[in-house]
């Protein structure tokens, strides 16, 4: 538990996958991509808190209510030869926007990444949000214009995944 200027961070307990739900859904409600939202509660459960968690969060409360969350999960660098730490959301529900939050969820994972001697924290932001760009490069953050995102999901992931025995012997 971390507590800046009356900002609390825990970490998310099985008890908070509801939260976590509503939060996903707010933040796609702001992102303009609500229909893409596929995910249960019982998917994020599982995910989350099952036998093999893919990825942790930690819930920021004002004023003893939950007002925002960050989700996040290992990736690994080869150049870095580290891993580091994928930022998959972050979201400060509007009325609490402005006092510190989103900030202390960033600096609460930037310490997370040191203290597991992550090489990197990084994130994905989009191009219209001029607010959440600003934000990040008041924090010190630096986009990096030279890659672009590649993404394979739905019926093209089926479709590729299908082509080939992915099953690999045992050495």
């Amino acid at each position: 538990m971390n507590k800046t200027s009356g900002v609390v961070l825990r970490k998310a307990r099985r008890q908070d996958v509801p939260l976590i739900f509503s939060f996903i859904r707010e933040l796609a409600e702001y992102e303009r991509l609500s229909e893409e939202v596929k995910v249960t509660e019982v998917d994020l459960e599982e995910h989350l808190f099952g036998k093999s968690s893919f990825a942790e969060v930690v819930i920021a409360e004002y004023k003893d209510e939950p007002v925002g969350f960050a989700l996040y999960f290992y990736n690994f660098s080869t150049f870095l030869g580290k891993p580091g730490l994928y930022l998959e959301d972050l979201f400060v529900r509007v009325p609490a926007r402005g006092k510190g939050i989103g900030r202390a969820l960033v600096t609460h994972l930037a310490g997370v990444a040191k203290e597991r001697n992550c090489g990197r924290l990084e994130w994905a932001v989009l191009g219209w949000n001029q607010s959440a760009i600003e934000f990040y490069r008041r924090l010190g953050a630096a986009p990096l214009e030279e890659w672009t995102v590649y993404r394979l999901t739905g019926k093209a992931l089926q479709e590729l995944g299908s082509t080939t025995n992915t099953a690999l012997g045992a050495d």
